[in-house]
């Protein structure tokens, strides 16, 4: 079903697929908790018990993004509405295209991080099956701790941008960008 534009007339063709909207939602809550754990585990011991799901989560987001990407590559999105202005359209795609190296960058740094071969910690998928480490030094798993958490720190403030330009999408313009990505809302 089409989205409805200023007039409310339907814009033939602008919705996501439902597997894009698919992807969308299952990686945003996924990488929302991975953000809330990360950054509050360590001001908030009930949240420690939550980092084997970190890992675990972080794992599911880096196969997700993997194939969100390939997805993306070979379908292309709905066009921005024909008024979005050009600096506009180089915001949103430079967002969306930083999201998708942090998508791969924060849980690649993290499983370099407990790879390390001084302090190692478990690493399963949901206690199913354990995961194999990464063949990294201890140097370099020194520099994916601090590559995940700066890059984590980076992730919340895009995710921040990106739902601030998808609510004033849907609250201030009315424009159906939003509501092209919403399940069932479209």
């Amino acid at each position: 079903m089409a989205t409805r534009g200023h007039a409310g007339r339907p814009i033939a063709g602008a919705t996501y697929s439902r597997v894009a909207i698919a992807f969308h939602w299952t990686i945003a809550v996924l990488v929302i908790v991975n953000l809330i754990v990360g950054i509050g585990h360590e001001s908030i011991p009930a949240l420690r018990a939550w980092m084997p799901a970190h890992k675990a989560i972080g794992i599911t987001v880096l196969a997700l993004t993997a194939a969100r990407v390939i997805w993306r590559l070979a379908h292309r999105p709905p066009p921005l509405p024909a008024a979005t202005p050009a600096w506009e359209r180089a915001a949103a795609h430079a967002t969306h295209w930083a999201l998708y190296v942090l998508m791969i960058a924060v849980p690649l740094t993290g499983w370099m991080m407990v790879s390390g071969p001084e302090g190692r910690r478990a690493l399963t998928w949901f206690g199913l099956f354990d995961l194999p480490y990464l063949p990294v030094s201890g140097a370099t798993a020194g520099l994916g701790a601090e590559g995940h958490e700066v890059l984590g720190w980076m992730m919340a403030v895009l995710v921040a941008a990106h739902v601030a330009a998808a609510l004033r999408h849907a609250v201030l313009l009315r424009d159906g960008v939003m509501a092209r990505m919403l399940p069932g809302g479209r």
